[in-house]
This record gives C-alpha cells, sequence and structure tokens, in this order.
C-alpha cells in the first residue's frame, strides 16, 4: 500500500497535460468513470475533454456546480454545462464550493425600470484580482434588446460606484 502522500499526488502524465499557468498548484483531483481525472487548483477548475486533454475553467467563469453523489454537475457563466461521472470524489466537490463562492464580490437581484428582473454578479478572478460582471436576466427577457440591457448597464454602473468596484 502506498503512502497517503503518493496516492494522493497527480499521476505525472495527467500533470503533463494540464495547462497551468505560472505558480498554479493542484488542490484536489478526482478520477472520472472515464478513466481521466478532474483536476481543481488555486485558480481553475480542469475537465477531461475526452480526447487526453482539459478544458480549463477560471472560477470567475463557473455560475454554479454541485455534486449528486455519482456526477458532477459544472454551469459555466453564460449557460454551458458540463457532466462528468466520478468514481471517488474525494474533496473535489468542497473545493469547488468553496472556491467557487470566494470568487463572489457582488451578487445583486434588481428590478428592471421597464418591469423584469435581472441579477448582477461581480465576481473576482484569484488569478488576476480583476473584477468580472455578469448581467443575467430572469426568463422570458431578452438579453440582446438594447434597452433592457441600456436599464441594466445603468443599474450595473450604480453598482460599481456604490461598491467601488
Amino acid at each position: 500500500m502506498l503512502p497517503s502522500f503518493q496516492r494522493n499526488r497527480l499521476p505525472r502524465d495527467v500533470r503533463d497535460a494540464l495547462d497551468l499557468a505560472r505558480g498554479e498548484r493542484p488542490l484536489a483531483h478526482a478520477p472520472t468513470r472515464g478513466g481521466s481525472r478532474v483536476v481543481a487548483t488555486g485558480v481553475a477548475l480542469h475537465l477531461p475533454t475526452g480526447d487526453g486533454g482539459f478544458l480549463r475553467l477560471p472560477w470567475e467563469q463557473i455560475d454554479r456546480a454541485s455534486w449528486d453523489g455519482r456526477v458532477l454537475h459544472v454551469h459555466q457563466t453564460g449557460g454551458q454545462a458540463h457532466r462528468i461521472g466520478l468514481t471517488d470524489p474525494g474533496s473535489v466537490p468542497e473545493i469547488i464550493r468553496e472556491r467557487v463562492t470566494s470568487t463572489i464580490v457582488v451578487n445583486h437581484p434588481a428590478t428592471l425600470p421597464g418591469g423584469g428582473k435581472v441579477r448582477i454578479t461581480g465576481r473576482r478572478s484569484p488569478a488576476t484580482g480583476r473584477v468580472r460582471w455578469a448581467l443575467v436576466f430572469e426568463a422570458g427577457l431578452d438579453p440582446d434588446d438594447p434597452g433592457l440591457r441600456a436599464q441594466a448597464e445603468q443599474i450595473l454602473e450604480d453598482l460599481r460606484r456604490q461598491t467601488g468596484l
């Protein structure tokens, strides 16, 4: 039986396939049902692509994630969703929850002057420190409507002034 520090070490072939930024270190990893790994680092979640590569998702670009006991569900800001079966999740779900939550600096629901609602979020990148803003309109509203966007962007400007971000 391997000592625990070796059991928890990221396999070399996985580490070599990852596109890690300078100073980026793995925090946790978990084996997938497909034979690869999900890898959580201090700045991003790396999901297997199925071709031996990895999709790098910075924490501030993950809208939400959940673990149902068998499958990890990851939803990117903007709507793309990923489902990955894990055979032994270890601490990966907890690390994901902590890392995603730690990027949120503002989460503000607002009612638009013309009716309808928008959720405004500001997420700070652990890699750069910059805040990235997102406008999420409630179902039934057209996010491409210039009038609605202008209303939401005015609320965002007021929010940025109030928070100093």
